[in-house]
Parts: C-alpha cells; sequence; structure tokens
C-alpha cells in the first residue's frame, strides 16, 4: 500500500507516551499523520508523571506532558529536552447534581470544596452564588485523580494562585496528598466516578465533561467575571507573550475574557535525538511528526474541544524544530 508523500519506510513505528489531557486530540492527529504517511505512532496515554519518567527512561520516542518540566526534573535528564506545546485545554470543575443550570465557583470556593471544609452543597457559602442549591443538603462527594497527572497539576497551579490556604497546605504538583475524597486513574477514571455518584464533584479535561455529557462550572476569573470554557475563552487565556522554552503557566489568566484553568500541553523529546533505539530514519520521522502536530492537525483541534495554537506559538515552535540534532548534526 502506498501512502500519499511518504517518503520514510513503513517499517518506521514511533512510541510516546504521557498525558491524558490531549489525548482524543492525538488519538485524532496521529491516526491522520498514518493515513498521509505510513508512519505509525503508538501512544499511550499513561499521566503526565508516567511520560516525563519513560522520557528520562529512554524508553519511549517522545513524552507527553501537560505540567512542564521543573528544572529539577530537566537536571536528571542527562541531555537537553525540548517543550513543545501541541495545543490548548481546560481543566472544568464537573458535578452530578439535580439541578437545573450551570452552577457558579469561585476560585476560593474550589479550594475550599476540595480541601473538605465545604461539605454539603447547600452551604450559604455556595447558595449566596447558587440560590438553586438551597434545598440540596446532600454531602459532597470529591473525586480526585490517584494518579501522577498534569491535569492535576494544571488544577492545583490554579488554586495555589488563588488561595494561600491551598498553597500553604498542599500546593501545586502531579500529585498531591490530598486532604479528603476518593482518588480515580485518568481523566477517563473521574468522569466515570462523578457520573455514577449524585453530590459528586471532580476535575476533568473539557474534552472529557463533552464527550460525557457532564455538567461543568463557571469559574470567576481574575477579572471578576464568570466564564464558561470554551475554545474563545481559552484561547482568551494564551494572550500572553511566551518564553523561548515554552515553560509558562497561564492559569488564573489576566486576560479579561480568558477562562482561568486553562493551560498548554507539551510533547517533550530529547534535543539530540541518538540514543537508544532511536535511527535517523525514526528521529527524521519523529520530527516530521511534531510539524505535522503543530501545522495541519491544528484544524481538527476545535472539533475535539481543544484551543489551536496562537500563531506565535506555531512560529516558535518550527523554529526550534530546527535546533534538533542526530549525533550533534542537524537533522533535515
Amino acid at each position: 500500500m502506498m501512502f500519499p508523500g511518504a517518503l520514510i519506510s513503513l517499517a518506521v513505528e514511533l512510541t510516546g507516551a504521557g498525558a491524558t489531557f490531549p489525548y482524543p486530540f492525538y488519538s485524532k492527529a496521529f491516526s491522520e499523520f498514518y493515513r498521509e504517511t505510513g508512519i505509525k505512532v503508538n501512544y499511550q496515554a499513561i499521566g503526565s508523571g508516567g511520560g516525563i519518567r519513560q522520557l528520562l527512561a529512554r524508553s519511549v520516542d517522545f513524552g507527553a506532558t501537560d505540567a512542564f518540566m521543573t528544572d529539577e526534573e530537566l537536571k536528571k535528564a542527562g541531555g537537553e529536552i525540548l517543550h513543545f506545546p501541541t495545543v490548548l485545554g481546560a481543566v472544568v470543575v464537573v458535578y452530578n447534581l439535580p439541578v437545573k443550570g450551570e452552577i457558579k465557583l469561585t476560585g476560593d470556593l474550589i479550594a475550599k470544596i476540595f480541601m473538605g471544609k465545604i461539605k454539603r452543597w447547600n452551604d450559604p457559602a455556595l447558595v449566596a452564588l447558587n440560590p438553586q442549591l438551597k434545598n440540596l443538603s446532600i454531602p459532597i462527594i470529591v473525586v480526585h485523580r490517584s494518579d501522577g497527572s498534569g491535569t492535576t497539576f494544571i488544577f492545583s497551579d490554579y488554586l495555589s494562585k488563588v488561595s494561600p490556604e491551598w498553597k500553604k497546605k498542599i500546593g501545586a504538583g502531579k500529585a498531591l496528598r490530598w486532604l479528603t475524597g476518593i482518588g480515580a486513574k485518568g481523566n477517563p477514571g473521574v468522569a466515570g466516578y462523578v457520573k455514577r455518584m449524585k453530590g459528586a464533584i471532580g476535575y476533568v479535561e473539557l474534552a472529557y465533561a463533552l464527550q460525557n455529557r457532564m455538567k461543568y462550572a463557571l469559574i470567576k476569573n481574575r477579572a471578576g467575571r464568570f466564564v464558561r470554557p470554551e475554545i474563545k475563552s481559552i484561547t482568551a487565556a494564551a494572550n500572553i507573550k511566551v518564553p523561548y522554552d515554552t515553560r509558562v503557566s497561564i492559569t488564573d489568566t489576566p486576560s479579561p475574557d480568558g477562562y482561568p484553568i486553562s493551560s498548554f500541553t507539551w510533547i517533550i523529546v530529547y534535543r539530540d535525538l541518538k540514543y537508544g533505539k532511536m535511527d535517523l530514519e525514526k528521529a527524521k520521522a519523529l520530527k516530521k511528526m511534531l510539524k505535522f502536530l503543530f501545522t495541519k492537525a491544528q484544524k481538527w483541534a476545535p472539533s475535539l474541544d481543544y484551543a489551536p495554537l496562537p500563531s506565535s506559538v506555531v512560529k516558535l515552535n518550527l523554529k526550534k524544530l530546527d535546533a534538533l540534532t542526530y549525533g550533534g548534526k542537524p537533522l533535515d
């Protein structure tokens, strides 16, 4: 079988692992990449923490993470690692309540709920924003991630910015010491628990909430507006200057129209690709795949409930692609 424009052997297969947050987008993009080139991409959505660990172990060709690598993690790499933003997404607060309309939440209220300080849905602080909860005297069941997760990092990074108490007691990270709640693996696991349990509240990537037809909250942003998570508000959150290394947080965005729990998600690769089982042909295939993600694949992002990259970030990614080497020599 011949593939249009396939310049690389069909025997080449790329392997990657990491974030569940962008999995619907990657699944579509890698399928279309195979249709166009004949190069198969085997991607395992095991969570951002797993993606970083497997890249550092050099057991995959690329990792994927919703939490950019820390300076400490980069020091362990044994080589320079490059971050490539691939798409923009949002973490949404999902709930299972027998009420009409959307509920409104502030960052402070979310922090108190997920610390176990607000225990029932008719708590006065919640009712003040949501009168429809007045007679709903059922307990709040918190559901959180049990695995190392970029979704958790984004969520906790936001709460650490808006709640001093959260920052002091729990902080930001891919894995947290939770004070309350039920743990579930992956975005699908959290979504599944919340759908099954009346009174449950959790956090998942927007695409998972929409695909599962779940209710999610409007959240008050820094400008004082209750914002619905959608392509327009996620894109607005990224209206900031992005540094060359692209390791930047856009949670609690100052953008007046921005949704406050938005984030880039990244693919991470070693700058020099000569290691392990990576031969020159595979290195070229990886570069080709990355370019496909930043360019052609962006058109599928909105239909999958992700926001496409700003043009300035696409240009930055393409510039960084030229920095990839194989054995110290530039890749064609």
